[in-house]
């Protein structure tokens, strides 16, 4: 360590307010330490802000806060962790900082001046359909761990995240794309730092990311800060490139995770051999780990089921497999579709669902078109209930109960500004997410097939999507409207339907919906099998479709000569499989 620099006792977490905000979790400084808790877990920064680190120390204020909020599940990090937390460390590195009084180095600075005169860099919190065009492109390129897809997924909500100073610094080419993007936080006062970042090989200029380098240092002098937090090492190639800009090594790291046990027992605590499930790392692009995932969390242990809404396809001594999604769901089927995909080389979607198709459909269903404005089509009465129903409790008692929406929906702007088809899945998916629906299974599974380098096949469009979406009748959509005392039931009833595979009651949970009509369902299914026939009868493919399809293609399937049988991924769902047999 170089000895100038071994003074710096601040870490990128003791970024306090971005800490709690990005963690969703209450912050609490005790003993000169700083603990992050939140509704069954607790995170221990064992960094002190002003004093030298002490295991003792430390270990005594984590074991008198572990008493006080009765947490399940730990995670800390530590220059050392104390002796009885070494059996549960997970991870040891160091941290990089860059002073920022540090020149350009001398062999980056033509490559920098030459980016310079092909790129544009400014600094802002908008995160753009390019921004998502970039992390999505990014994200595709490498088998990123499952919290590091979540980082850059909340990208925008740490931008938004009250009482922080996060900002995006951008590199645009001369066609108005992006070339690379850092995620900066500036919320210490003694210094910056770098959370993320990632560069474009579609729209490549080279040394994007050098550029961006030289541009944090002149930022964060012009800030007032010290210097610039690099996290960790992380791995070779992240440590050359720190150290190509001169970064410094500065404090050791430890961490450690376990399941609630008596810390003073020294050899009774059980080892949580699921590590990740307190692993949103800020670390995994060399920024330090942290993090405790909440509701919210694709990988949260919690949220995990069995994906059980599936079937086997098998013909002329190939096997392939056929599912039921749905776009948005209580659960995560996390663990069900690497299982999946490890016994597949394809896999097929109803359409694309990378980031700009996404953004190309929001966009499309949020700019009201030549039809009618739902606004009009409602009575007063019927919106108001339709308000209540989809932001939930509202007013001083709600929030003192903490009962209030967070985020509560603007359903007049929606109702006043978006197409039909949008209206009935904004407001319902705000609804189903007020309630806890926070995963989507199409979306999951295509990024976990990205991630996977599996063969991904989009069988339509998106145009192809957004016209039958603009065929779903005015009538049924106004009909699903005006009965949103109705939606808890429907909510409850294809949860329980579909966590058990039942594809009969889940379709008679949602026969009403506006979408369930011939031209978005039934005409669509031959389209389907003309494309998915070639890659099923190879084999090793999983096809993936939304779950209303399924009560035609299996008996289309049937028809074609394959033999369709349902997989049932628990001796549970065996059971209860047998038992409705039975009768």
């Amino acid at each position: 360590m170089s000895q100038q620099y071994s003074s710096i006792r601040t870490v990128p977490e003791h970024s306090v307010s971005f800490m709690a905000a990005i963690s969703g979790g209450k912050s609490v400084i005790f003993r000169d330490y700083l603990f992050l808790t939140g509704e069954g877990w607790l995170i221990a920064v064992g960094y002190p802000f002003g004093s030298p680190h002490d295991a003792r120390e430390f270990f005594a204020a984590l074991t008198d806060m572990a008493e006080k909020t009765q947490a399940g599940d730990y995670w800390a990090i530590a220059p050392e962790m104390p002796q009885e937390l070494q059996p549960h460390v997970d991870e040891t590195d160091v941290y990089y900082v860059l002073p920022v009084h540090f020149p350009v180095p001398a062999k980056v600075r033509g490559p920098v001046r030459k980016a310079a005169n092909s790129l544009t860099v400014d600094e802002g919190k908008v995160f753009t359909a390019a921004h998502r065009r970039l992390w999505a492109e990014f994200l595709r390129r490498k088998d990123f761990k499952p919290h590091v897809h979540e980082l850059f997924a909340r990208t925008a909500s740490m931008l938004a995240a009250p009482g922080t100073d996060v900002r995006l610094l951008n590199a645009w080419d001369a066609g108005g794309d992006l070339a690379a993007c850092c995620v900066m936080d500036y919320s210490p006062q003694e210094f910056s730092s770098y959370i993320i970042g990632a560069h474009s090989r579609e729209n490549y200029t080279p040394h994007a990311t050098d550029l961006l380098f030289a541009m944090m240092l002149e930022n964060a002098r012009k800030s007032g800060k010290r210097y610039i937090h690099l996290g960790l090492g992380v791995n070779d190639g992240i440590r050359r490139f720190k150290e190509k800009w001169g970064a410094v090594k500065t404090l050791p790291y430890q961490a450690a995770s376990w399941k609630k046990q008596n810390l003073q027992a020294q050899g009774r605590k059980v080892k949580d051999s699921r590590a990740d499930f307190l692993n949103f790392s800020l670390s995994a692009l060399g920024v330090g780990r942290y993090g405790a995932r909440h509701q919210e969390e694709r990988e949260s242990l919690s949220d995990q089921r069995d994906f059980a809404m599936l079937w086997k396809l098998e013909k002329n001594g190939k096997t392939s497999w056929i599912g039921g999604t749905a776009h948005i769901f209580r659960y995560s089927f996390a663990p069900s579709f690497r299982n999946l995909f490890q016994q597949a080389d394809t896999v097929l979607f109803e359409g694309p669902l990378d980031a700009a198709s996404l953004e190309a459909v929001t966009r499309h269903g949020s700019t009201l078109g030549a039809g009618p404005r739902l606004a009009d089509c409602l009575a007063e009465q019927e919106i108001q209930r339709l308000e209540r129903v989809v932001r939930g409790p509202e007013g001083k008692l709600a929030r003192f109960l903490n009962m209030a929406w967070e985020k509560p929906l603007d359903v007049r702007r929606v109702l006043a500004e978006h197409r039909p088809w949008s209206v009935f899945f904004t407001l319902y998916y705000a609804f189903l997410e007020r309630n806890g629906w926070r995963h989507s299974v199409d979306l999951e599974a295509w990024e976990i097939a990205r991630s996977m380098n599996r063969h991904i096949v989009a069988m339509e469009s998106i145009p192809d999507q957004i016209a039958s979406l603009e065929s779903v009748p005015l009538e049924r959509i106004l009909r699903f409207l005006r009965c949103p005392e109705t939606w808890g039931r429907k909510m409850r009833q294809s949860l329980r339907a579909y966590l058990a595979g039942d594809l009969e009651k889940m379709l008679g949970t949602g026969t009403e919906f506006p979408t369930r009509t011939e031209r978005v369902i039934s005409m669509r299914d031959h389209l389907f099998l003309k494309v998915m026939r070639p890659y099923i009868e190879r084999g090793r493919a999983v096809v993936l479709v939304g779950t209303a399809h399924m009560l035609n293609l299996e008996k289309m399937l049937r028809e074609d000569g394959f033999r369709v049988s349902k997989v049932y991924p628990s001796l549970l769902h065996k059971i209860r499989a047998r038992m409705q047999r039975m009768g």
